[in-house]
Formats: C-alpha cells, sequence, structure tokens
C-alpha cells in the first residue's frame, strides 16, 4: 500500500506515545508522569486520540481505566511501531562483548538446552561474562504472547507461525532415529519394521497427547504402536531406554550424543519421518538490537558444531 503522506503529515506522533502510555498504565495521571507531561495536556492527548480512532479507547471502570476492544487491537501493533521508529532515528550503538551488561529470557525445550546449553555459557564466560541468561521452558501455545508482552527476548524451538512482527531465522535441521538398548531387547541396529513395533516405545510429547508423528507414520502404512510412557521431557527419555526393554524415536542429535555417552543402540527409523526445522523465534523490536543479535548469531555457531558430551 503507498504512503500517503498528506494525510500522515496530519497526524501528531506524540499522540501515538501518548496512547501507549495510556494503554499501558490505564491512567491518565500515570500515564502523563510517565511521558513527562501535565494532567491536563494528557487530558487533552486522548480527547484528540478519540476523535482520530472514532472510538472511547479507554472507558472509565471501578478498577480503573478500561481498554475498549479497538484500543486492545491497537496496542501490539503500536507499540511495535513505535519500537521501529525509535530504532529508525537512534543511532546503533557501539556494541562490545566483553563490557555489555544484559539479561535475556530464552524459551527452549530441554532438547536444545542440553545440547546448546553447556556450550552456550562456556562461550559467554568467555566472550561476554556481563551477559545473564533466564532459561525457561518453552510452550508454543503461549510463545507469541508472551514474545509481544516482552517477558520472552527469544524462543527456539519447531515453530510454524508468527506473525508480521515477529521474525524468524532457521538453527539448525534434524532427522529422526530409533535409540535402544540393544542387550535388553536382544537387537542390533538397524532394527527393522517389525522388531520396532513388537516392544513398547516411550514418546516425547509437548502438548500432552499420546500420539506422535510416528504414529502419523505408521498410519499411512495400517500399522500402529504400543505405548510404554508418555513425558515432556526429552532428557529422562535415554535414562528410560538404557534401564526397560523399550524403544524411543528421537531427534538424531539428541539421540546419537546420548547414545554414545550411555552405550546405547541408535538406528535409521524403519518408517519414513520428515526432518523437522530447529528455529529461533523474536520480535521484530530486537531485530537490529546489536546485543540480540550477536547472540543469535553466537546460537547459529553453536548449532553448527557438532553435539559432545559425556556422562559419569
Amino acid at each position: 500500500m503507498a504512503i500517503d503522506h498528506i494525510d500522515l503529515s496530519r497526524i501528531d506522533l506524540n499522540l501515538l506515545v501518548a496512547l501507549d502510555a495510556l494503554l499501558d498504565e490505564r491512567s491518565v495521571t500515570r500515564a502523563a508522569a510517565r511521558i513527562g507531561v501535565g494532567q491536563s495536556a494528557m487530558s487533552s492527548s486522548l480527547a484528540r486520540l478519540r476523535r482520530l480512532f472514532d472510538d472511547e479507547l479507554l472507558t472509565r471502570a471501578p478498577d480503573g481505566m478500561r481498554p475498549t476492544p479497538r484500543a486492545l487491537k491497537l496496542a501490539e501493533p503500536l507499540r511495535a511501531t513505535l519500537r521501529q521508529v525509535q530504532a529508525l532515528v537512534h543511532r546503533e550503538e557501539r556494541f562490545d562483548p566483553a563490557t555489555v551488561e544484559r539479561s535475556f529470557t530464552v524459551s527452549l525445550p530441554d532438547s536444545v538446552e542440553v545440547l546448546l546449553g553447556p556450550r552456550l555459557i562456556a562461550q559467554l564466560r568467555r566472550e561476554a561474562p556481563g551477559i545473564r541468561l533466564l532459561l525457561r521452558s518453552v510452550d508454543r501455545t503461549r510463545i507469541l504472547d508472551e514474545l509481544d508482552a516482552d517477558r520472552v527476548d527469544l524462543a527456539i524451538g519447531l515453530f510454524s507461525e508468527g506473525q508480521i512482527h515477529h521474525k524468524q531465522r532457521l538453527l539448525y535441521r534434524d532427522s529422526y532415529v530409533v535409540l535402544f538398548n540393544a542387550d535388553l531387547i536382544g537387537i542390533q541396529p538397524p532394527i527393522g519394521l517389525d522388531d520396532y513395533l513388537r516392544f513398547p516405545h516411550v514418546l516425547t510429547s509437548l502438548r500432552e497427547t499420546a500420539h506422535g508423528v510416528v504414529d502419523d507414520a505408521l498410519a499411512l502404512i495400517g500399522r500402529s504402536r504400543s505405548l510404554a510412557v508418555t513425558t515432556p521431557r526429552f532428557l529422562v527419555v535415554p535414562f528410560m531406554v538404557r534401564a526397560a526393554p523399550v524403544i524411543a524415536t528421537m531427534h538424531a542429535r539428541l539421540a546419537t550424543a546420548f547414545g554414545s555417552a550411555l552405550s546405547l543402540a541408535v538406528s535409521p527409523v524403519p518408517v519414513p519421518l520428515d526432518d523437522v526445522a530447529v528455529s529461533m523465534l523474536w520480535h521484530a523490536s530486537y531485530d537490529r538490537d546489536p546485543a540480540h543479535r550477536w547472540l543469535r548469531d553466537l546460537l547459529v555457531r553453536l548449532a553448527n558444531e557438532a553435539p559432545t558430551f559425556g556422562m559419569p
């Protein structure tokens, strides 16, 4: 859509700044204090905003001011727009990883945490000791809201959706393999389909459902498997496999690393499965942030190194 410069020239950018403060504070008094104007000036801005959007935007309620449905829809696009304007008019900060002081909240599954976390923290201590990490479990049903609310700086996982103000970058691709204790089930790799289905399976599911990509693939050939246990935690699966005559189908990077550390057998999956794309997801407001960009580049670099670790 072409920019209507004449129409835009009639809009005072300060009004949008005032609206952002009003929606965040839900109080004329607090919003005025936040941006350093008087209460009467903020009341005047609210009146002009109501005329501009042809909506009340904020109405009085027993617990303060309550946004209208229109205002709630405006909140996130408005915040993203103001961040972009701020990035546009400000010069990029000089970034020195050796001296930066910054905290990042990163949401990721435990499978990615064990593959990248140890090397990431080691690299940060060498290159950027002032960067601190708060690592959290990722919830794909809520992650977009958490990014929009600035509660999460960066998310890592299997993401297929996002909005225009979300950025995504491939971290690495992974395939599936079968992990099992060859001594307990009496089979050496490669495992065939009949043996694969003869033993019960361990399923990892973050969606709390006893159904996965393997079940979809088996259904296409008219077969099914039995499950011994379903868990949301990837890291416990190799230890279950080591202790019991069960089978797990896992992402190859994690399974191969644990297979080597725990002396477990690793075999190709005897049914076709698509590879997976593990990606990073973040709010567009941080796309040009020097520290944020540096952290993303470091993660990509680490993801391209072979994951190795040992076990006692």
